[in-house]
């Protein structure tokens, strides 16, 4: 029988560092037959693979680059605002963890900046690159008059403890005074390097067109309203792992009990023996450090191009940025890992850090600046899919990445091999790698069950931080990670990095389809049984008992070209060319599905019987939305974003919800885009002529 088609490298294949990224002849064309790429051939180190005579030529992936920029970049396509902001989709009714397609994500700015890092590659025109990073810096990174009293801060004492609960209706959660909290080692540091107390990272979600109405605008968070044209601060998610964004609450960054109830909407998350107006900010720790992971490789293409002195301002920020970053890798209230009570020792120095990058930090304080407060917290919950090695080599490794703070080198040196450990800890014997650790129990310092699988003192997780849908079920965290450690395996050759993709990559290409005229498929649901063996870093194990199976395929498009991305990285550093033609066909399949806007499958919405999903509303509360809509405790999704049933597809979905067919939906997100876009960009410098 034929070698599974995802096959590892033949033994005794060498992985060398190297400068900048090998080029390998470019494989004929993508894969004829609709059968499991696991099927459809032999291995690299034998047989080749069944391809079809299509010839194309690496030039023709880069013209393709260029032309689905060019659709992006069309104002008459609609991914922009008009200050240049990427909206989340150009589709306004769409709810994912964006609950409005006109919001936006720091992961949508940390896409366009890495989208303009491959415009300057292939044109070495960097002007966009650098406009890219100063929208960013004036939209979505809150500037000083955004966050007014960060001079208040006291690293000794960072926040009050609060405990999470396992679903909605345990909220609002009492602020707990009783309960120490470590101390906060970055901040001092911080404050000296930069001279100031402000921290320079992305929020993490932003209502471009001021839909909901807060009106938080940069600059004025406070000062807004309804009229308040252009981009509002705003937030959702805030009660724990069984809350989906159907059930949230919107409210906005700024609250200054404009809107809400009589405590505005802190009294429906904390419990406090008085509210004060305040600001609060949550910073995606992914999407900052995909921005700086882009400006790694900026760099790169720029100096081979003789312009980095172009993008040198760019990169100074980029670097400044991954100094915040490392607020990812605390625990929320600065304890140690192993902490399995509220009233462990609180953690002192860096023993507090698990140098992991967290599911976010936060950072908040009071409006009135003549006796103001401010906190910070960290996160206790890590998942593997925001992980990013390569952006750790670039902050450690880059002279020009390093950031400015005396201990931030060594601490990115620690987080990458800590990184690269977390992911051969995860990997379940098939190849996918499974969903994170904590260092606080369901969110209080609790006792996990006896046996829970431990990481550095951290626990185990299946779905860490939500559960509603499972979080480490989405395909594309998969593809997103291994994506940035691919990278990482062609730049420097790690050895363990290759030791994880040379099994991943097999069992993704066991999953994939790529048939003929657009045809294909990649995996999209993933279920999860068992658990890692404990770490041992001298000797790991083979976690034969923690296993994942795929329940099911689709074709999304944004998964298929980040998936393109990584295999063709890993092709490049190993010559494994049954990786280099998935990547070439699933690049080719997404070609055939262009339309005027850009590329798109239809999406079955069944998930939208939930626009009638009740809104869990403490009895007695009440409030309004900026618009008049009610919050009460009969507030559903759709009764609290009333603005919906004006929105041109929403008939579609109330035929849904009266009885008719899941509607039926072309989305055109923007990562998908660019994600898309990338892999042509890469395919194309990998496997090109060497200048």
């Amino acid at each position: 029988m034929p070698i599974p088609f995802g096959s590892p490298p033949p033994p005794g294949t060498t992985r060398p560092t190297r400068s900048r990224p090998r080029r390998l002849p470019l494989l004929a064309g993508a894969l004829a037959l609709s059968l499991p790429l696991g099927l459809a051939a032999a291995s690299h180190s034998g047989a080749q693979p069944h391809l079809a005579p299509t010839g194309l030529a690496a030039q023709q992936y880069e013209d393709r680059f260029l032309e689905l920029y060019d659709q992006i970049m069309d104002p008459a396509n609609g991914y922009f605002s008009e200050e240049g902001i990427p909206y989340h989709s150009v589709e306004t009714l769409i709810v994912e963890a964006p609950d409005h397609g006109h919001e936006t994500t720091s992961e949508a700015y940390s896409y366009l900046i890495w989208l303009q890092a491959a415009y300057g590659k292939v044109t070495g025109d960097w002007d966009p690159f650098n406009e890219a990073w100063q929208v960013m810096e004036d939209y979505v990174i809150p500037g000083s008059a955004d966050q007014p009293t960060t001079g208040f801060y006291n690293p000794q004492a960072p926040a009050t403890y609060a405990p999470e609960y396992g679903d909605p209706s345990s909220y609002p959660a009492p602020m707990d005074n009783g309960v120490s909290v470590g101390v906060d080692p970055l901040a001092g540091e911080l404050a000296a390097t930069y001279g100031t107390n402000d921290i320079y990272g992305m929020h993490w979600l932003q209502d471009v067109d001021n839909v909901y109405g807060f009106g938080n605008a940069p600059g004025a968070p406070c000062a807004g309203g309804p009229d308040t044209p252009g981009p509002s601060f705003i937030n959702t998610f805030q009660r724990g792992p069984e809350e989906s964004v159907w059930e949230t609450v919107p409210h906005p960054s700024c609250d200054d009990f404009s809107h809400g109830g009589a405590n505005g909407y802190l009294d429906l998350f904390m419990d406090d023996n008085g509210y004060a107006e305040q600001w609060r900010y949550t910073n995606a720790p992914d999407a900052d450090a995909r921005a700086v992971q882009a400006a790694f490789w900026a760099n790169k293409w720029a100096t081979e191009q003789g312009n980095e002195g172009e993008i040198a301002a760019t990169l100074d920020k980029a670097a400044k940025m991954g100094d915040y970053l490392r607020y990812g890798h605390y625990d929320k209230y600065f304890k140690q890992p192993g902490c399995t009570s509220p009233s462990c020792a609180p953690g002192t120095g860096k023993n507090s850090a698990n140098y992991l990058l967290s599911w976010y930090y936060a950072w908040g304080g009071s409006t009135d600046t003549s006796g103001g407060w401010s906190w910070r917290i960290g996160s206790s919950h890590n998942h593997f899919g925001y992980q990013n090695p390569m952006a750790a080599h670039a902050l450690s490794a880059d002279p020009d990445l390093v950031p400015a703070s005396p201990t931030a080198q060594g601490d990115w040196e620690t987080s990458l091999e800590r990184q690269v450990e977390f992911y051969r800890w995860l990997q379940s014997a098939e190849g996918g790698i499974a969903g994170g650790a904590t260092s606080s129990w369901g969110g209080a310092y609790g006792n996990p069950p006896a046996g829970t699988a431990t990481f550095h003192g951290m626990y185990y997780q299946e779905a860490p931080v939500y559960v509603d849908p499972p979080s480490n079920q989405w395909f594309g965290m998969q593809a997103w990670s291994m994506q940035r450690l691919a990278e990482l395996y062609l730049e420097t050759g790690d050895a363990t990095a290759g030791e994880v993709l040379d099994k991943w990559v097999p069992w993704v290409l066991s999953e994939t389809t790529v048939g003929a005229d657009g045809d294909f498929a990649v995996p999209a649901t993933l279920a999860w049984s068992g658990q890692p063996d404990d770490w041992n870093p001298a000797d790991p194990g083979d976690n034969a008992g923690l296993s994942v199976t795929v329940t099911d395929h689709n074709q999304d498009v944004g998964v298929a070209g980040s998936l393109a991305n990584a295999l063709a990285f890993y092709a490049a550093a190993t010559g494994h060319t049954e990786a280099q033609a998935a990547a070439a066909g699933l690049l080719d399949a997404l070609w055939e599905h262009r339309d005027d806007v850009g590329i798109a499958t239809p999406e079955s919405r069944g998930d939208y019987s939930r626009f009638d999903q009740e809104v869990y509303v403490p009895p007695g509360w009440t409030g309004t939305m900026p618009n008049g809509d009610v919050i009460d405790s009969d507030a559903t999704f759709a009764s609290i974003r009333g603005f919906y049933e004006d929105d041109p597809d929403w008939p579609k979905v109330q035929a849904y919800l009266d009885g008719g067919p899941e509607p039926v939906f072309e989305y055109h997100r923007f990562w998908a885009q660019a994600d898309v876009a990338l892999g042509l960009a890469t395919y194309a410098d990998l496997f090109g002529e060497d200048d």
